[in-house]
């Protein structure tokens, strides 16, 4: 299996766990919820159609607390809006429940206030929950939003209004975030107040509204248009009773009367702002204006979004595996800003008349993961890497290479084999073979390692490359795996060096074993394949070519003590050094009539 499929697997494998882990197991819900609520609701601007008249800190230290209101007072305010036939309200909601028959005046009080006025609609509430129903089949099943009791207004009130449902319904996490469009107590639909009052209101004036996209479960998301206060501009109930409001500022107009005291204990967590409650009333008035403005949203089906998770997080793996960390970074930052944009251009763009609900954190979720898993790996790789190289180099060049290997990155040494310039220097004992037929083998040992042992000193001070020992042979070049400014010099320098230094070991071992050591020593320059060489489980960094074999020809033809070099050397060292030259006298094995072969005579 090549990198290249290995790196398409490891990316359909991550991408699809991830996808598993965020759309099927919800692990990131409470956190996408409120980059939800935060990215898609946002205040706007108000036309003004819709008023809040609170029952307010206001009126309760007016008129006196809530539970010692009797019917009057609600028929009182309704009695208020409409003294002035002329600027009447269109619709009027009352956010209040109204169950059961009380004082029989005050009920007739209020009853007869509101046929006054008109166009009023009151609260009904059904308790919602689990029960156990029959189909026709005679299969029981549970049915987890089954009505279980509805309360409406008493009859003589429920005569002369429109009665809407008061229901809320928090998500999971505590935040509301939709709206039931309806109930159905004893198999009759009955409609939200904030449908009902946006109906009654659109019909009086010529406007055409539609529903809400509703679930089976009668649910829709609400599209929030103000915050806490948001539609309350500080009207009282206590202000309407005792007229002190102008009339022309709920004219023609909707009119909400419900609870505003944080005592009456009718407020909520909306997804418009999290840390603020809103009363109810005026979660009805942000459901009236979405529905007067058809703003509605569906929230799409995790089935796609997951999809869709799973093609970008494979896509983004493969290519994090692919490219550099830098790349790779600038890769993610496009990937989630191009998600974030597109789930609030989904949201805000209506297709087919709605605008669509995604959830905005499981791309970029997914995209960060993938990316710090791909840092780590290239890393972890990187180290791995700077282990090999640091292993495989250490045993042929001096230390301050391989440093300088590891700081230029493994790139830069072309593994593999890459053609580049190199000076290659071959060095053999003169008659080492007749000498280890008359030696016992301890003693060949110690010559060839304190020969070799010299030779290979001479080559890392000189900051060359040891290729191989082969017997009493040794190969080191210059110029890979890193370029050197003076390769050429430097090999030339180390021939020197070794033939100086066989000397010095000769006279050593003519004293301790009686035996002397003559070297020949061949250097050349020119291009060669350079790189890791041989079987998949046994490489070796060599270099490869003509110049090589050329190297190799000269240092066979050297006699002992002798360095032989090439006109290219020489001119590239020019007056650096001195040199006789052999002409042609010399045939180099493999090579044509004219090849110029110099002596080395010294190194300046």
């Amino acid at each position: 299996m090549n990198n290249n499929t290995k790196s398409l697997l490891y990316s359909a494998m991550a991408a699809l766990v991830l996808s598993v882990l965020i759309a099927g197991t919800g692990m990131i819900d409470s956190v996408d919820s409120l980059v939800q609520d935060t990215w898609f609701q946002s205040p706007r601007a108000l036309d003004g159609e819709i008023i809040v008249i609170g029952i307010d800190d206001k009126a309760l230290n007016e008129i006196g607390p809530y539970n010692t209101w009797d019917r009057t007072v609600m028929a009182s305010a309704l009695g208020a809006l409409c003294s002035d036939p002329d600027n009447k309200p269109a619709v009027v909601a009352i956010d209040t429940l109204y169950t059961g028959e009380s004082d029989p005046k005050a009920d007739k009080a209020l009853a007869d206030a509101a046929e006054s006025l008109g166009n009023v609609v009151t609260a009904s509430f059904a308790n919602i929950g689990t029960k156990a129903e029959t189909d026709d089949n005679g299969k029981v099943r549970f049915n987890p939003a089954a009505v279980l009791s509805y309360d409406g207004p008493y009859d003589a009130l429920k005569n002369v209004t429109v009665q809407g449902h008061i229901n809320a319904m928090y998500d999971a996490d505590g935040i509301l975030r939709h709206a039931l469009l309806f109930i159905e107590p004893d198999g009759e639909k009955v409609y939200s107040m904030a449908y009902t009052v946006a109906d009654i209101y659109a019909k009086k004036n010529g406007i055409d509204i539609s529903e809400p996209p509703a679930g089976k479960s009668g649910h829709f998301y609400v599209s929030y248009s103000a915050g806490p206060e948001g539609y309350y501009d500080g009207y009282s109930l206590s202000d309407l009773i005792n007229g002190r409001m102008d009339p022309s500022v709920y004219a023609g107009k909707i009119v909400f009367i419900g609870p505003y005291a944080a005592g009456l204990q009718d407020s909520y967590f909306t997804s418009i702002d999290r840390a603020e409650p809103m009363y109810g009333v005026e979660f009805q008035a942000n459901v009236v204006q979405a529905v007067l403005a058809g703003d509605y949203k569906t929230e799409t089906s995790k089935l796609p979004q997951a999809i869709a998770l799973f093609i970008i997080c494979f896509l983004a793996f493969y290519l994090f595996q692919k490219t550099s960390v830098k790349v790779s970074a600038v890769i993610a930052v496009a990937l989630i800003a191009a998600s974030l944009a597109f789930s609030y251009a989904a949201y805000n763009v209506k297709i087919n008349g709605v605008g669509h609900v995604l959830h905005p954190t499981w791309i970029p979720f997914g995209v960060i993961v993938l990316f710090i898993a791909a840092i780590v790996i290239y890393y972890v790789r990187s180290a791995l890497e700077k282990q090999r190289v640091t292993k495989t180099f250490e045993r042929y060049v001096a230390p301050e290479i391989v440093q300088e290997i590891l700081k230029e990155g493994t790139e830069s040494i072309g593994l593999g084999g890459k053609t580049v310039d190199i000076a290659v220097l071959f060095v053999d004992v003169r008659g080492f073979t007749t000498m280890s037929e008359r030696l016992s083998p301890e003693k060949v040992v110690f010559i060839l390692n304190k020969y070799l042992t010299m030779a290979s000193d001479c080559v890392e001070r000189n900051k060359g490359t040891l290729d191989k020992f082969v017997g009493d042979a040794m190969m080191a070049f210059w110029g890979a795996p890193l370029p050197q400014e003076d390769a050429v010099y430097n090999a030339v320098k180390t021939a020197w060096e070794i033939v100086e230094g066989a000397k010095r070991v000769s006279d050593e071992l003519k004293e301790e074993i009686g035996e002397e050591l003559r070297v020949g020593v061949g250097v050349n320059f020119g291009p060669a394949v350079v790189g890791n060489m041989g079987a998949e489980k046994h490489m070796d960094y060599t270099a490869i070519g003509d110049t090589v074999n050329t190297s190799a020809r000269l240092e066979a033809n050297a006699p002992g003590g002798c360095v032989y070099i090439s006109r290219s050397v020489a001119d590239e060292l020019k007056d650096r050094i001195s040199y006789e030259s052999l002409g042609d006298t010399i045939k180099l094995k493999g090579k044509a009539e004219g090849f110029e072969v110099l002596k080395l005579t010294c190194v300046k």
